[in-house]
């Protein structure tokens, strides 16, 4: 048998603090710390824990060459613990532990994502995470929280920057974009009655995610024209629609085709649905939305051509970005409330849409529909352009 080490691995030596009451009595400051070596990798979820050992011989093992295990009885030993952990892969798999881990680190291998972006995108997807409930634990839920637990926080503005005198720009007079941008309000109170037009929804997805056109420069290579723009012209984003209450569309989860302009019903493992808050990591102002926009990024799309660039990842994150302005912006149009999140279950996520994560991956979660009469959670709208200003 011959082994290799996986293809993504970071270690980080922690060190965990304990209260001491023997530091204490002597005049300390009441804190020890041990420090705990971990792993952390592209092809698993979670760090391991490793030993002054494994680690060093996790550093002397080659990630492209398989070398055969050695005959000492303790580098079998360590081999062996480092395989269980799944650090090291061999070349003949003998259990399912092993034929898993080293097919995902086979994924990972063919996806040439940059290590350190792998390291950042697998490790930190959440499952199962309630934030408002952890808000609400830490106390971090109002400004006064906010304020109270971090200090007084960094300016809004930066007022010292440069010489000589400010140069006052002109005024101009608002135009149609100025007061339709004006209008967009991030909306946390959905009425829960109303269900929100198909035409509506057409137009929202056809302004910001339908294909105006494209070109094939040579066969199998196909680029799309759409209203954001996209690293490399890729356009890896996906939408997935949860539909909870549109006129003319059964509930339940779909999938959009940006040149046939279509949504496509999905039956999600099981058949049961996550609820709508538990996706939205459990904030409920959100949940009430009539149908959410799952943007999910083709990894591979973007890889293909970007491949192990250590700028990928911050151009893929802004696609989902600027999907998210569009959809704001379409969404007022039409007088409708909208809202984009990053706080999101997106290993629940995966797991509903059978998504394999270094291939395919939620980035963020878009909602629209009627903003109801009544504010009963807080909007950011100072100047009053959708909830008088005291209301």
């Amino acid at each position: 048998m011959n082994v290799r080490r996986c293809s993504a691995l970071f270690l980080e030596p922690c060190e965990i603090p304990r209260v001491d009451l023997a530091s204490l009595l002597q005049g300390g400051d009441g804190m020890a710390y041990r420090t705990e070596i971990r792993a952390w990798t592209g092809h698993l979820d979670g760090y391991r824990i490793v030993t002054p050992e494994q680690a060093a011989w996790l550093l002397q093992c080659s990630a492209e060459r398989w070398q055969p295990v050695p005959e000492a009885p303790a580098d079998q030993a360590l081999v062996a613990s480092l395989l269980a952990l799944g650090l090291l892969v061999c070349d003949t798999p003998q259990d399912t532990h092993a034929e898993r881990i080293e097919r995902e680190d086979q994924t990972l291998r063919r996806s040439y994502w940059w290590p350190l972006a792998a390291v950042h995108h697998r490790q930190s997807r959440w499952q199962a995470v309630d934030s408002v409930a952890d808000m609400q634990r830490n106390q971090m839920v109002t400004p006064a929280d906010l304020q109270r637990t971090l200090g007084p926080a960094p300016p809004a503005t930066l007022d010292a920057v440069g010489t000589g005198p400010a140069l006052p720009l002109p005024a101009v007079p608002a135009d149609a974009l100025h007061q339709l941008l004006a209008r967009r309000v991030t909306c946390r109170n959905f009425d829960t009655q109303r269900a929100l037009p198909l035409a509506a929804l057409s137009s929202v997805l056809q302004q910001t995610l339908q294909a105006q056109g494209s070109v094939e420069p040579v066969a199998g290579l196909t680029f799309l024209k759409k209203h954001v723009p996209s690293a490399g012209s890729l356009h890896p984003t996906e939408a997935y629609l949860l539909a909870r209450n549109v006129d003319g569309v059964a509930p339940g989860l779909y999938h959009y085709h940006p040149v046939r302009h279509a949504l496509r019903r999905i039956e999600p493992p099981g058949g049961v649905l996550p609820s709508a808050q538990d996706l939205l990591a459990g904030q409920h102002w959100f949940a009430d939305a009539p149908v959410l926009v799952l943007l999910v990024c083709r990894f591979e799309r973007s890889l293909w051509k970007y491949r192990n660039h250590s700028k990928v990842h911050r151009a893929l994150v802004l696609d989902a970005g600027h999907v998210s302005q569009a959809l704001y912006t379409a969404a007022t149009a039409q007088g409708l409330g909208a809202f984009v999140t990053s706080a999101i279950n997106e290993r629940d996520i995966e797991a509903m849409l059978s998504l394999d994560p270094m291939r395919e991956g939620p980035l963020a979660i878009c909602g629209l529909g009627w903003r109801d009469g009544q504010k009963t959670t807080a909007e950011l709208d100072p100047n009053g352009a959708v909830w008088p200003v005291g209301g």
